[in-house]
């Protein structure tokens, strides 16, 4: 549909560019979609070959789309499922769906690194031992599958994951460390056994963050071939015979059409929530439109606004790897800000809530993980944004307490009024239109001008003077 098109081309533009538009593209999809299924027709008939490209991080968003191509594939129709892969490596919890979905697919997966200058780092290294056949393009690569420790919790064997670099595992002396490279390192080996390829570079590749180019690759039977395209790779896999649930299968291959399965609104929605940058402006937007519900009660809009973007952003903060002594920060410093606004401590509050927002979005995707981090330029004008509106609400309340009060029963101090009867040392006088009771000096008249000096209960103290001498003297402090 147009908003699919719309989407996928601000998708397209990359991570960390376009972020409103991406914002806006969730509200787009969300009123457009329909259906449920992946974003193509499957060809009725003739079996046929489906390509399932997995191109940038394995996230979330990735991992839902291969699963679903998948499971939705059919035997009777579908001959082979090709995993064409250009990745820098993704999250654990992505990377073994998709390891979980090969594994039990009843129709055989080729993992095929390409085009020419593709690479299956790290998590695409674990996906191509998980697959019956695996090919590479000339001039691509994989490998360096070590571990890496994400968001202050232990490494993932995935290692493109967000999160500070720490030592690789085994040069750390930590058990902790010890037992992430042993996890990964049995998990690679156990999957090249499974498939029958070089356990001892698999394991090389957790260990020492090897890689290999695809000529290397094919000498050491880490792959299984070097195909220059998808139809060359199909030619080249007709008639091998590959372990499919368990049972061996010959592939009939040659010849076949291939279907191109394309990411759908489904998709598209999850990739965008559970972009590091969305998820964080989410987070913000949520959180100030219910300070602002809070603040202004029935104003319902930036409630509703608030409450759906805050949702959506736990929604997507769920899924990624995310230091909670971030997040927490961040909250505290919006917090902190607030309480500066409202009760005013001359600045201390404000600045320290600043210095915690600024602080904890940089804590909240650590490290430089290939495709899960929030860019400096994001973080620093989300925390400048917030720090102006900050000041501007510090300015106006500041503002707010030097202007005379203009309401209530002190606002009547130092107004003029006007004597319309009196008798001894009481009377009433007019004051803004209204007609009050007064005490004063014994020689006042009807008609004096006299000015409100204080007030008791409902009866005001009243001295000479009008409107001139309030303007010099009491009236315009």
């Amino acid at each position: 549909m147009a908003e699919d098109r719309r989407c996928g081309g601000i998708w397209a533009a990359g991570r960390g560019v376009g972020l409103l538009g991406r914002l806006a593209c969730v509200v787009m999809i969300a009123a457009a979609f329909v259906g449920a299924g992946l974003g193509h027709v499957r060809a009725a008939g003739a079996r046929h070959a489906e390509v399932l490209t997995i191109e940038g991080a394995i996230d979330p968003a990735s991992a839902d789309y291969v699963v679903r191509g998948i499971a939705a594939a059919k035997p009777e129709d579908t001959a082979v499922i090709v995993l064409k892969m250009d990745t820098p490596g993704g999250l654990d919890t992505s990377m073994r769906a998709i390891i979980r979905a090969i594994l039990a697919s009843p129709v055989p997966v080729v993992a095929y690194v390409a085009p020419s200058g593709a690479r299956a780092a790290s998590a695409g290294t674990y996906i191509a031992y998980a697959s019956p056949i695996a090919a590479m393009a000339p001039g691509t690569n994989l490998g360096a599958a070590t571990p890496i420790a994400i968001g202050g919790m232990p490494g993932m064997p995935g290692g493109g994951g967000n999160g500070a670099a720490k030592p690789a595992p085994n040069e750390a002396s930590s058990t902790e460390g010890r037992k992430i490279l042993n996890d990964a390192m049995a998990y690679i080996r156990s999957l090249a056994e499974l498939n029958g390829r070089n356990a001892e570079w698999a394991v090389e590749a957790v260990r020492g963050a090897a890689s290999l180019s695809a000529s290397e690759a094919l000498k050491l039977h880490v792959i299984d071939l070097i195909a220059d395209d998808v139809p060359d790779l199909l030619r080249a896999v007709d008639g091998r015979v590959v372990k499919v649930s368990g049972r061996p299968e010959e592939l009939a291959t040659a010849g076949l059409s291939v279907v191109e399965i394309r990411p759908d609104w489904r998709t598209r929605f999850l990739a965008i929530v559970t972009d590091p940058s969305v998820a964080y402006l989410l987070m913000l937007l949520g959180a100030y439109g219910l300070i602002f519900e809070l603040l202004s009660p029935g104003a319902v809009l930036p409630g509703t606004i608030g409450a759906i973007s805050l949702i959506l952003a736990l929604f997507g903060l769920d899924l990624l790897p995310v230091d909670v002594a971030g997040v927490g920060l961040v909250l505290l410093g919006i917090g902190m800000m607030v309480a500066e606004a409202v009760i005013g401590a001359f600045g201390v509050i404000g600045m320290g809530g600043i210095v915690a927002f600024g602080i904890g979005s940089v804590l909240m995707f650590r490290g430089g993980g290939p495709g899960f981090g929030v860019p400096l330029a994001v973080v620093m004008g989300a925390t400048t944004a917030t720090a102006a509106f900050f000041l501007l609400a510090l300015a106006m309340l500041l503002r707010a307490r030097r202007r005379p009060v203009v309401s209530g029963g002190e606002a009547l101090i130092g107004a003029a009024a006007q004597v319309i009867a009196w008798e001894g040392t009481k009377g009433t006088v007019r004051v803004a239109g209204e007609v009050w009771q007064a005490r004063g000096a014994a020689d006042l008249a009807v008609g004096d001008p006299v000015r409100v000096e204080g007030r008791e209960n409902l009866v005001l103290e009243v001295g000479r003077g009008g409107l001139e001498e309030r303007r010099e003297g009491k009236g315009m402090s």
